[in-house]
This record gives C-alpha cells, structure tokens and sequence, in this order.
C-alpha cells in the first residue's frame, strides 16, 4: 500500500499536499516567534529559551524542538524528492515542445520550481547563519535578539533574507490553493475562497517575516 502510494503520480501529489500544509503551519508558528523580537531582547530570547525547554519534565532539554526539527527535514526532502519527481515525469510525458503554446500559467506557478530551490537553499543558509552561526561573524550562543540585529544589519543578509520571503509567498500562494485541489477540499464554489484564503496567507507571512529585516534597518528594532 505504502509502496503503491509513493509510486503513483495521484500519492506523490498527495505526499506533498500533506507536507506543504506541514511547512505552512510550521511558518506561521515561525512567524508569530519572530514577531516577538518587537517587545526586547528579554522577551524574544525568553521564546527561543522556551523552545528549548517545552515539553519539560515529560522530555528532557531540547528533545521536543529536536523532534519538531526532524519532522520539518522530513516534511521537506519527501516535499522536494516527491516534486523532483513529478517534474521528471511531467518532462518524459512531453518530450516535444507543444505544437500550439498552452494558456499562460501565472507568475507563481512558473516559479514554484525556482521558488523550490531557493527556499531549499536559503534553509540552509539560515541554520548556518542563526542555529549554528557557521557563517555568522560574531554569533554568540544564547543570545538570539543579538543574533539576529547582526544579521540584518549586513546588506547581504537583508538581501538573502528578504529575497527567500518573497519566493516563500509566491510558493504559498500557488502551494496551498494546489494542496487543496489534491485532498479533494476545492470545488466550483470553494475555489474563489481558497484562492482568497491562499492570497491572503502569502500577504501575511510575506509582511510578518519580511517586517523584521526591514524594523533592524530602519532602527524600530536595535
């Protein structure tokens, strides 16, 4: 069965409906986490602290937000491999260009591939930059509002970070309104919604992560 599933172009869809949604509630936690650096240092390094204490005495320290860790990478190489995948399939089912040009996909379906690759890219730059700070001059454990004023008071970080938010919303907006249409939600009358729901969940986390980058540049947040 399981077997059956990953095989068919039907389960592949599924398998990444069920990621997506996955990822999308995992970046609106995100995002309202990071909207906590707007009331001081003490109360965003109180959350990051609280994320590696939660689940506590039942788990000990930092099993809970390992396990929330391990399920994203699942949730995003079974995304990726499964929309690789479909990709190869879609290429070898038309392997000559169309005779008559088909109707003009919008900008978001167009860049979904793109939009992949940068996001997976920018994943790792992030862990590298803010868990880790492999790549981040002056990083100090433990001090996570500093952290992040160092990051975006670099051009290239704003730049890599606000860059990733962008494709993130474009992927949103095409993404959900597609996880829909695979779990069988929209239909005729639904669609006007969806398509409402999934514009307005892009704008959102577009405007709530991107909100950060720019208060650090403008100096709202130092």
């Amino acid at each position: 069965m399981t077997r059956t599933l990953w095989d068919s172009t039907v389960g592949k869809k599924t398998i990444m409906a069920v990621t997506g949604l996955v990822m999308l509630g995992y970046l609106v936690a995100h995002m309202v986490g990071n909207l906590k650096i707007f009331f001081g240092p003490g109360e965003f390094d109180g959350y990051a602290h609280w994320l590696r204490t939660m689940g506590e005495p039942v788990l000990h320290y930092e099993w809970a937000l390992w396990l929330v860790r391990v399920g994203l990478v699942a949730a995003v190489v079974l995304h990726g491999v499964c929309a690789y995948q479909l990709s190869r399939r879609d290429i070898r089912a038309r392997p000559a260009k169309y005779v008559h040009k088909r109707a003009r996909a919008s900008y978001a379906t167009r860049t979904m591939r793109w939009g992949g690759i940068i996001l997976a890219l920018f994943i790792v730059w992030h862990i590298l930059d803010l868990t880790t700070g492999t790549v981040h001059t002056g990083f100090e454990a433990g001090h996570p509002y500093q952290n992040v004023i160092d990051t975006f008071s670099t051009w290239y970080g704003n730049v890599i970070y606000i860059v990733a938010v962008l494709a993130m919303g474009l992927h949103v907006q095409h993404g959900f309104w597609s996880a829909a249409q695979t779990l069988g939600v929209g239909n005729a009358t639904r669609d006007r919604i969806l398509k409402t729901l999934a514009n307005l969940l892009a704008a959102v986390l577009t405007v709530g992560f991107i909100s950060v980058p720019v208060a650090v540049m403008t100096g709202v947040v130092s």
